[in-house]
């Protein structure tokens, strides 16, 4: 790691020896091997500052003395994503290279990084600038959730709140990734529905597991398990949208004969398929989205499964037996495998 700026400078408090985990901000990942490059091989940054460079600070850091710490570089494009301001410096003092660590994530996310770096340390950014960034970030990553901009930018949850209200263009989606990297829906009243759901599929289940699945806290889990019991439903009145529509799987259905009859497998397994196709960390990636395309297949109902099985020539029906139970056997250990995860995760 490169020398860090004096203990005597004044340019201690602001460019300290800043931790990796504190620069990289909302799992951004920086090597943390350094090396030498040519300065002349550097593009300019897409930097957050609306007012550019600030001579005065690139004269203080050239004229320090010092060797600064080394900047950041997106390694695809060649992009300094931090330390515009030490690489002007380095090239006031004569020098062709300079010290960079590199980052490998997408293009997308250096602009991530750039703010929460420039928050983190250096020259600050202004509030203007936060501003500006949580509003293109905004736009850029509409999956993410007030906290987790904040967080990146520096402002708070309900500044966010306010600068998405007004953002233009922006999807609306049901769910946000938090903090966390936990997926929660936008509406709580969704999280508590979904965990009566779950409740009424899985009357044994433990309420951590209840929780961790409709992503609610583990309180709001058992507020909702208590309404239940006591023949309520599980949005409080005041968290009711208007005409609410009922809970979808502790609510009864009709059988032909007039009588109610709880839900079926094939509507279970129908309102979970929507609830995923919703659902932002497998929209948002194409490894989730091949699973929904998979499991949208392998969702067939029962007068599907008539057709199916009418349109299958005599001949075929031995291949097409081993195929299917191969295919079952597949599925089969794909979820234990993935059981087990969610035990050890648990």
């Amino acid at each position: 790691m490169a020398e860090t700026v004096r203990a005597d400078s004044p340019l201690k408090s602001s460019y300290r020896n800043v931790p990796a985990a504190e620069v990289q901000g909302s799992g951004l990942s920086v090597g943390q091997r350094t090396t030498r490059i040519a300065i002349s091989s550097l593009l300019a940054a897409d930097s957050p500052r609306s007012a550019g460079e600030n001579a005065e600070h690139i004269r203080l850091l050239a004229d320090s003395g010092a060797r600064l710490p080394p900047i950041v570089v997106q390694r695809s494009t060649m992009r300094v994503i931090d330390g515009m301001h030490r690489l002007r410096a380095a090239a006031l003092r004569g020098e062709t290279e300079i010290e960079v660590r590199f980052f490998d994530g997408a293009e997308e996310d250096s602009f991530l990084l750039a703010v929460r770096s420039n928050i983190a340390h250096g020259l600050p950014l202004s509030q203007e600038e936060r501003a500006a960034a949580a509003q293109r970030i905004i736009r850029s990553h509409a999956q993410w959730s007030n906290q987790a901009i904040g967080e990146v930018t520096g402002l708070d949850a309900k500044t966010i709140a306010a600068l998405r209200r007004d953002a233009k263009d922006v999807p609306q989606l049901d769910a946000r990734i938090g903090r966390d990297g936990r997926v929660r829906p936008v509406d709580g009243a969704q999280g508590r529905r979904l965990a009566g759901e779950l409740m009424a599929e899985q009357p044994d289940a433990p309420l951590r597991k209840i929780a961790h699945a409709a992503g609610v806290s583990l309180g709001t889990a058992s507020d909702v398990r208590r309404r239940i019991r006591n023949g309520q439903d599980p949005v409080p009145a005041g968290r009711q949208k208007a005409d609410p529509q009922p809970p979808a799987r502790y609510a009864a259905s009709e059988d032909r004969s007039g009588t109610t009859a709880p839900r079926t497998a094939e509507q279970n397994r129908r309102i979970l398929l929507q609830k995923l196709r919703k659902d932002p960390s497998l929209r948002c990636n194409e490894a989730g989205r091949a699973l929904l395309r998979w499991l949208e297949v392998q969702a067939v109902e029962g007068e599907d499964w008539e057709r199916l099985l009418d349109s299958v020539p005599m001949h075929c029906a031995a291949t097409i037996v081993e195929l299917a139970r191969g295919c079952s056997g597949v599925w089969q250990d794909f979820a234990a495998q993935l059981e087990r995860r969610g035990r050890a995760s648990a």
